[in-house]
């Protein structure tokens, strides 16, 4: 859970510190202390991730390090139940649709850890790969 950690990557901890920082002062938490968690995912061949989301975190997010042609797409669900049982459908404001995100080399992705996401099959014998992170409220991780 500390793969940002590693020397190897202090530039891209770096910028991912950034632009969490960025989205938390968008958010008007601007000076709120964060710590960063942070996981590989390495796809082979019909490797996949369920609909799942980042409960407890503050913004999570994705960047991709190696994208080979047969990527499955990066997919968003919205999961207020106003978009999902409301009569307006489709790709439009507040329409319940899900969003597809072609994924591609360097590409950081960062979204609300209350976003529904999931990632389809990957179709290649050479593996996606992906680092994973949270944002963890650094008062809070401290008091468990």
């Amino acid at each position: 859970m500390t793969v940002l950690e590693q020397p190897d990557f202090a530039a891209l901890r770096h910028a991912i510190r950034v632009a969490c920082a960025s989205a938390l002062g968008e958010m008007g938490q601007g000076d709120r202390p964060f710590r960063l968690q942070s996981w590989i995912n390495l796809h082979d061949r019909g490797g996949f991730n369920s609909l799942h989301l980042h409960e407890g975190s503050l913004p999570s997010g994705s960047f991709y390090l190696q994208v080979p042609s047969g990527y499955g797409e990066f997919v968003f669900r919205d999961p207020r139940p106003g978009v999902i049982h409301g009569s307006v459908k489709g790709a439009v404001p507040n329409g319940q649709s899900d969003i597809h995100l072609t994924p591609s080399d360097r590409l950081l992705v960062l979204f609300p850890c209350w976003m529904e996401h999931y990632v389809e099959p990957h179709d290649n014998d050479e593996p996606r790969i992906t680092i994973a992170f949270n944002a963890l409220d650094s008062e809070l991780s401290a008091k468990r």
